[in-house]
């Protein structure tokens, strides 16, 4: 893609959104280090990704897994220490190439996905950290599992062999995202669950003040989205 003013800068944006999340952790009397970034690139290119690793930054994330397919494997070849993400929902039919690619899956939400990712690690011999992705503001359209039956699917998840290292949710744009992220603080902590990825763009400072161990942040690194290609499917 051709490289604009926003994304020739995504060295200077990653030093000025770590800089924003330091000081949201020390309004909330948090060591900084215990807020970790995940630099959401999706829809960007190799080209633009690269100025974030030149940059020294290590952990990304991706919501489609055919797109990172695209994308991933040869920058995780040329930087082996890259964590990579997937913030976004995933369809059993995707398993296989998620299990082989992605580090860390935020998204699990459902038995049926656990089954299939459990199925999996055991094949490939690689597990993935996980995340069980909850609905809190139980929205139709919205993945995740709703509140009230998020301690069942962290048991069972558990029970399948997964490594559920935490919990992710993301509230409704139309609500007090404060309320949202004090739930998931309140879920995890009854199932001791120390990791809470939870806060974006315009509302990451709230989320480090209710505990957020990670925060999710795309444009303000890397700048204004390029329209998803028609094609694209979704992960």
């Amino acid at each position: 893609m051709t490289m604009t003013d926003e994304t020739a800068n995504v060295g200077a944006n990653l030093a000025s959104v770590r800089s924003q999340i330091a000081r949201a952790a020390q309004a909330a009397g948090r060591d900084p280090g215990a807020v970790g970034l995940v630099a959401v690139s999706k829809t960007f290119g190799p080209d633009v990704i690269r100025l974030a690793l030149d940059a020294g930054h290590r952990v990304f994330g991706e919501n489609r897994v055919q797109e990172a397919e695209t994308k991933w494997p040869a920058l995780k070849a040329a930087y082996p220490d890259v964590v990579l993400h997937l913030i976004g929902p995933l369809q059993t039919n995707k398993v296989k190439n998620a299990v082989a690619l992605f580090d860390v899956i935020e998204t699990v939400d459902r038995d049926k996905l656990v089954t299939a990712l459990a199925k999996e690690i055991d094949k490939q011999g690689r597990g993935p950290e996980v995340f069980v992705q909850v609905n809190t503001g139980e929205e139709e359209q919205k993945a995740g599992v709703a509140p009230d039956d998020t301690d069942a699917l962290v048991e069972t998840a558990r029970a399948a062999g997964l490594d559920v290292v935490g919990l992710m949710c993301i509230p409704p744009f139309d609500e007090e995202p404060s309320l949202h992220f004090a739930l998931l603080r309140q879920i995890a902590e009854r199932n001791g669950l120390a990791r809470l990825s939870m806060g974006m763009s315009g509302d990451f400072p709230v989320a480090i003040a209710f505990g957020a161990t990670q925060v999710r942040i795309g444009s303000a690194i890397f700048g204004q989205r390029p329209a998803p290609h028609p094609s694209s499917s979704s992960g």
